[in-house]
């Protein structure tokens, strides 16, 4: 995954959780599981940590995707910030989710069981450096965002003015 971020050649974050990844429990240990080839690769463009603020990170205008394992939660972060995803679900829901997301909803694709540098590098560019309809798949998380958000609205003023009646 590593190489295939860095060979994508687009800017990123990405949170390595503390026992994701057999040995890294705090940031010392995430700096010795990269090679030294891909820290130089990534120097200028790229960000690794073990935690980040997700729906922070997510509202913000200079995310262009999520690479998500498609828990419920996280999916819905996505989508009410209008951010299109890279999914990789793991068991359970997470299939039928990222079925969702990539089949019904198509604001996102799936990048598969394994991951290699390859099809890692070939996600990333064609989600956010706009290859194979990019712009469209943005466009669709934007307009589930703007459905999203005039639902809690309306569901909101709805409470109100039944509270107001009372």
């Amino acid at each position: 995954m590593a190489w295939g971020l860095a060979t994508s050649g687009v800017p990123f974050l990405w949170v390595v959780r503390p026992g994701s990844v057999h040995g890294v429990c705090e940031d010392e240990a995430l700096s010795l599981l990269l090679p030294d080839e891909v820290k130089d690769e990534i120097r200028n463009r790229g960000k690794v940590v073990t935690w980040a603020p997700q729906k922070q990170v997510l509202a913000h205008s200079a995310i262009g995707a999520f690479w998500t394992h498609c828990g419920w939660n996280s999916m819905l972060e996505s989508l009410c910030e209008g951010v299109p995803m890279i999914v990789q679900p793991c068991f359970a829901d997470q299939m039928v989710t990222a079925r969702y997301v990539t089949h019904q909803w198509r604001v996102g694709l799936e990048v598969g069981e394994v991951v290699e540098r390859a099809s890692v590098a070939k996600a990333v560019r064609k989600v956010m450096a706009g290859e194979d309809g990019a712009q469209t798949t943005r466009d669709r998380a934007h307009k589930i965002k703007v459905q999203l958000s005039s639902a809690t609205t309306l569901a909101i003023d709805s409470l109100v003015e039944y509270m107001s009646s009372l």
